[in-house]
């Protein structure tokens, strides 16, 4: 079993315990998210495999505040943003922004990209470096920025 997959059963146990229900039910939702992939694709998932479907969940909650906001539904609004919370203790520690367009800015100079042309080599090579650590959607933001 992947260290983060223990570590969430673990906190599930924990939430258990001390019969926090909110806690329980989004670790629950993320263990079945877990199980589901590793169902599907007969495999016992690694640490990285993971921590792409926590970053799913949180991209979903993210999406699913957004349209609810827009609907003025602040009820759903406020489960999300109490899931989203705790989801977001499984992820590593976020990059500042200034961090973020340092390593834009060091990946654009060292790949010598000066058009929209290499926008698919900088993702792949700032993907690597921050997969998990920035929004990848505000990352192609940045490098399109720099690059017009």
């Amino acid at each position: 079993m992947s260290k983060l997959k223990q570590l969430i059963t673990d906190d599930m146990k924990l939430a258990m315990k001390a019969q926090d229900k909110p806690a329980l039910k989004a670790i629950r939702m993320i263990l079945g998210a877990i199980k589901q992939k590793e169902i599907d694709e007969r495999i016992d998932l690694d640490d990285n495999q993971v921590m792409s479907v926590i970053q799913k969940m949180v991209k979903q909650r993210k999406d699913s505040i957004s349209q609810f906001s827009d609907a003025g539904r602040t009820d759903l609004v406020e489960v999300e943003e109490a899931e989203l919370l705790i989801i977001n203790n499984y992820m590593p520690t976020q990059l500042s922004d200034d961090e973020i367009e340092a390593a834009v800015v060091k990946a654009i100079s060292d790949t010598g990209a000066d058009s929209m042309k290499d926008m698919g080599k900088l993702m792949g090579i700032l993907k690597g470096q921050l997969d998990g650590k920035a929004d990848m959607g505000q990352v192609s933001q940045l490098i399109k920025s720099k690059l017009s």
